[in-house]
């Protein structure tokens, strides 16, 4: 089997960059003999050196490099593409529409395409609905992480095309039992509470800062930290201000001693050292329609226990408690159940039984052959569905009206504003960057 990846790709630092990577490494493990080949998504203005297996280069928001790379993977003679999908890399909001590049570039190819939609909205905005129907009707298969996404497909949706739900891979950790050695990480004698991952203000990690006093007022050892670079589409949009300003009210707060920044971006190795040292993992994060996150779903398979607000994914995975679910932007909550678990030992071992039990079978070397089974498959009855893949070739990108809409500011935070929805973007600054001037300012006004 020869298989052509589509998405951004490592060294690009960004969610969809390290699963994609994730996922071919998986496959080729799971079956040696298949050929993997990458298509990698650029930035506007970016030079990355990637390894052998990138056979072809997207630049993010032109038209025409989408339509060479159908042309680079049918030239590969590739039996199938397997594309992750977020907005953000496959068009651009621009006077008041979305530019949907993937269209042309799926119609170019030709070749049965199983897709992993990365977002999933509850309430879809029509000109979301029409991408992501277009998508469905030009895949012999959509993947989706959780169970929740799946169901709004075909209710939300009106999705036909047959959907498999594979959850969020993991690396192979030895889950759930006496915390990992702290004195290496130089954490001896600490309480650890952890997030990790691209910082942005999405993430809101403001509040779990803000409930660190009410911590430490009871567990004077606590130590919260928050691993990972700031995202890059956020630095190149405004720099660290936003880092800048977390960092602000820990000196406000007094919490110096109780809240460190890992500002790396750290090795698979690294971040289960510092999973199986923590004793709580918090995700605090803001949009309550997040349908996957990868750093909950590394700590649940790390078996944690977890604090996390009700966005879609921890309302799922965190059910029939697997987890503590608290109110979005609600400091004090977060601080009660870091306190309650931390207090309470046998809730803790509970929550973390619980979580393993759940992630159980989510390692990359199981994701990655349930992935090569299901793209068997499509190639099996594919014959049956080419029909429904032959579409008329679109010779421009498609035009969707989009309205613009606009997002506040929590705590006087600097946050980028935007002209769509949330999870259009693969990040909020991608949205600053990719319009122009004129509609920015539209938007702040």
């Amino acid at each position: 089997m020869r298989v052509a990846f589509v998405g951004s790709y490592v060294p690009r630092r960004c969610g969809i960059a390290t699963f994609t990577a994730d996922t071919v490494a998986a496959v080729r493990s799971a079956d040696p003999s298949v050929r993997c080949a990458v298509v990698a998504i650029d930035e506007p203005g970016a030079h990355r050196r990637y390894g052998p297996e990138v056979i072809g280069r997207i630049a993010q928001g032109d038209p025409c490099s989408y339509r060479d790379a159908a042309a680079t993977i049918n030239a590969w003679s590739a039996d199938l593409v397997n594309l992750q999908h977020e907005f953000g890399l496959y068009g651009l909001h621009r006077l008041g529409r979305f530019e949907d590049h993937l269209r042309p570039f799926l119609d170019d190819l030709g070749l049965p395409v199983v897709t992993t939609l990365h977002t999933v909205l509850p309430h879809p905005e029509p000109w979301m609905r029409e991408v992501v129907r277009s998508i469905a009707s030009r895949s012999a298969e959509i993947v989706v992480m959780v169970e929740t996404a799946a169901r709004l497909l075909r209710d939300a949706y009106g999705i036909v095309t047959p959907v498999q739900v594979i959850p969020h891979g993991m690396p192979g950790i030895e889950t759930h039992g006496p915390r990992r050695d702290r004195t290496a990480l130089g954490f001896a004698g600490r309480t650890i509470v952890t997030t990790f991952g691209l910082v942005d203000p999405r993430k809101g990690l403001e509040y779990a800062i803000e409930a660190m006093p009410a911590i430490v007022a009871r567990h004077p050892d606590a130590l919260y930290l928050v691993i990972g670079q700031t995202h890059p589409d956020l630095i190149r949009a405004e720099g660290e201000r936003y880092r800048e300003g977390l960092v602000a009210l820990v000196d406000r707060l007094g919490l110096r001693a109780h809240v460190r920044f890992v500002n790396e971006y750290l090795t698979k190795d690294d971040i289960v050292d510092h999973l199986g040292a923590s004793d709580v993992y918090v995700t605090p994060y803001l949009d309550p329609n997040q349908i996957t996150s990868g750093t909950l779903a590394y700590a649940m398979g790390a078996g944690r226990a977890i604090v996390s607000t009700p966005y879609l994914h921890a309302r799922e995975a965190l059910a029939a408690g697997r987890g503590v679910l608290v109110g979005f932007r609600d400091a004090a909550a977060i601080a009660d159940a870091v306190n309650g678990i931390v207090e309470t030992p046998r809730l803790r071992e509970r929550l973390e039984r619980a979580a393993s039990t759940y992630a159980a079978g989510t390692t990359w070397d199981a994701i990655g052959a349930r992935v090569l089974r299901h793209m068997s498959d499509v190639l099996v009855r594919e014959p049956r569905r080419r029909s429904r893949l032959c579409h008329r070739r679109s010779k421009s990108p498609v035009l969707i009206a989009a309205a613009p809409r606009t997002l506040a500011s929590p705590h006087g935070l600097p946050r980028p504003r935007m002209n769509c929805s949330p999870a259009c973007c693969m990040s909020f600054p991608a949205c600053r960057v990719c319009r122009p001037a004129s509609m920015r300012r539209s938007a702040a006004s």
